[in-house]
């Protein structure tokens, strides 16, 4: 595969990464091996506004996504250190974390305990879920699950496991905080950088391979595994927002450009 193949993209040193089961398992050792620093540095943030979206945790109830969740059955997906669904069990759902490493997994336990709330958790990839189809109300993940796989397979696993009526929920970065970011010096910056893409992978060195696909490869792969889109909600930082993850996405860029978008989408 070639590095003008729809879902390659190519690191500093020139070697290309498709988004394929190498690169998940790529991603899973990443994940693994940082569990522990991510939730010494991000955990205490993440747990302060638990039921909040990305990187300046804007809170769900402002955005009222997710729709009702008491008495809901709901799967989140890459639950990290499971803060989210934690706060969501303790509102009444019933909440499944999946994740794909089992690093992080460790940190969602100890939560979990810590809370005293029913959580199961299992560790798989998004692209292969172990449950039985029509079994959530709401699938949702915070930078999770459907930025690390393949998001044709993922979002049909997606799809399989929903209720009619259920809900798809997720955020990730936009095409534009990749498109612009520079791999040399590791920074964001305002200019563009890479080429654009309507489906490809965003390879870092030495962290993860990301999926990185435009707005109009979302829609036309929720709509083929039977999803409608509601909604698309570009994020801007808010004024005076501060970030554990300001080194990646800098706040003045953030005002000014949005680095983070989330998808909703229902099954009929």
């Amino acid at each position: 595969m070639s590095a003008d193949d729809p879902e390659v993209a190519v690191r500093p040193d020139g070697v290309s990464s498709p988004v394929d089961g190498a690169a998940e398992r790529a991603n899973r050792t990443f994940w693994d091996a940082d569990a522990d620093d991510y939730q010494a540095f991000h955990g205490d943030a993440l747990a302060a506004a638990p039921a909040a979206w990305g990187v300046w945790r804007i809170p769900e109830a402002d955005l009222g996504l997710l729709g009702v969740v008491d008495d809901r059955d709901v799967l989140e997906l890459g639950c990290g250190g499971a803060q989210f669904g934690t706060a969501l069990a303790h509102r009444g759902a019933r909440v499944v974390g999946l994740d794909l490493s089992v690093g992080q997994l460790r940190h969602a336990a100890a939560r979990v305990t810590a809370a005293g709330v029913r959580l199961p958790l299992t560790c798989a990839t998004g692209t292969a879920l172990p449950f039985a189809a029509a079994s959530f109300d709401l699938v949702f993940g915070d930078h999770g699950a459907l930025s690390f796989c393949d998001p044709d397979r993922a979002v049909a696993e997606c799809a399989r496991v929903l209720r009619p009526g259920g809900r798809l929920v997720f955020s990730q970065l936009t095409p534009l905080s990749y498109l612009t970011w520079d791999t040399e010096r590791l920074r964001q910056t305002r200019r563009l950088r890479h080429r654009w893409r309507d489906r490809w992978a965003f390879a870092s060195e030495g962290g993860t391979t990301d999926a990185v696909w435009s707005h109009g490869a979302w829609i036309r792969t929720l709509r083929t595994h039977g999803l409608v889109v509601d909604d698309l909600i570009e994020l801007l930082a808010p004024d005076g927002a501060t970030s554990t993850f300001s080194d990646d996405v800098p706040h003045r860029w953030a005002r000014r450009w949005p680095a983070e978008q989330i998808w909703v989408a229902t099954k009929p």
